[in-house]
């Protein structure tokens, strides 16, 4: 004769060492069952139990997360550990320019829908890479959001790399890479006088990331006028669409300075 299921319940705990189960409470879930072990132990609340396993799978992910896409993000040695926390503010302009990128950060998920950029532009040694890298290491270490980190000459140096027969690299893949990571963090824009070539490239990828809604920090030394000049009009026309949030940093350098 088959076990009935009543028999089967029994049998499964006397496997797992359930000796019986009593009315209990949970602060955060209400009333529930709770199973006595051997030795008088009783178990938890299911719901919280569930809820622990959950964290620790997303905490699994965003760990796996992180390993590959801090390889990927090539976030200059310099400035890996930077964060919001450490950048000094000590005058309300230095303020204004934390409080704009922590709130960008925060509300990434809606600038992402948006495709809404960020201009970071200002005199050298104000802290404008450091508050860039501070944003996309935040949305890579607890959001799980590709975000990449390249400057203009290294940029433009991969793709020449790429005509070169023995390179392992094609242009395409290093574009798409650019182009389709959720968050781009461009620096040196304008750092140098760019040849046609290169505008024709910075073009394909403002472009193509704003064919796709993606969002892209633009981080530059230039005033806006001057970047207009540098980059071209139909490159700086696409940042600034739909709300494109602009910083000026026009304190002096920092760089030296103690705790910067």
């Amino acid at each position: 004769m088959a076990p009935s299921v009543s028999n089967f319940g029994a049998h499964m705990d006397r496997k797992f060492g359930v000796i019986g189960r009593q009315p209990a409470s949970c602060f955060d879930h209400g009333e529930y069952s709770a199973v006595i072990l051997k030795g008088g132990n009783l178990s938890g609340c299911p719901i919280c139990a569930s809820n622990k396993r959950d964290m620790q799978e997303l905490e699994r992910k965003r760990c796996q997360f992180r390993i590959v896409q801090q390889s990927s993000a090539r976030i200059p040695k310099r400035f890996a550990e930077k964060t919001f926390a450490d950048f000094v503010v000590s005058n309300p302009a230095q303020q204004i320019a934390l409080d704009a990128c922590t709130d960008y950060v925060d509300n990434f998920s809606k600038h992402r829908r948006e495709g809404r950029c960020m201009l970071l532009l200002g005199k050298v040694g104000t802290g404008k890479t450091h508050l860039a890298i501070a944003s996309a290491s935040h949305l890579i270490n607890e959001c799980m959001v590709k975000a990449i980190y390249r400057t203009v000459g290294t940029l433009i140096g991969e793709i020449r790399a790429t005509f070169n027969e023995r390179s392992g690299e094609s242009e395409a893949h290093i574009l798409r890479e650019v182009i389709g990571a959720d968050l781009l963090v461009l620096d040196e824009v304008g750092a140098t006088k760019q040849s046609e070539f290169e505008l024709a490239t910075l073009f394909s990828i403002i472009n193509g990331r704003y064919e796709q809604c993606r969002p892209t920090i633009i981080v530059s030394n230039l005033s806006p006028a001057e970047l207009n000049d540098a980059i071209g009009a139909r490159c700086v026309d696409r940042i600034r669409e739909n709300g494109c949030i602009g910083v000026a940093f026009e304190w002096e350098s920092q760089r030296g300075k103690e705790g910067f």
